[in-house]
């Protein structure tokens, strides 16, 4: 089985929930500048026909690729992403270390770094 994907094959994989029902789809990679380790992956979720959607910055470790859904699946609830930190598309988000950390401690995800 081959391990490596080029990004732009990663950007617009759909995305599914816990139950297998799909959620959303992969819009952007966040990349560690200095060691180029994938940080989050941006999740666009709601609104429709991508008018009005929101973007989650979601740890890289929550996503698991599944082959029999043909895209990513994360373990995340609907309950769980209400709360969770988001910016519309019309904004860029703060990668601030702040940010960065309020992700990760947001999912209980052990940080890249």
């Amino acid at each position: 089985m081959n391990t490596l994907i080029e990004s732009d094959k990663v950007i617009g994989t759909e995305v599914y929930g816990p139950d297998e029902a799909h959620v959303g789809e992969v819009k952007r990679l966040v990349l560690e500048k200095t060691g180029g380790k994938v940080a989050h992956a941006v999740l666009g979720f709601g609104g429709f026909l991508g008018m009005g959607q929101d973007y989650y910055p979601i740890p890289w470790s929550k996503l698991t690729y599944n082959e029999a859904l043909g895209g990513f699946q994360i373990d995340i609830t609907k309950d769980q992403l209400d709360e969770a930190p988001r910016y519309d598309q019309a904004s860029e988000y703060d990668w601030s270390d702040d940010n960065n950390r309020r992700i990760y401690d947001y999912y209980g995800v052990q940080p890249y770094w």
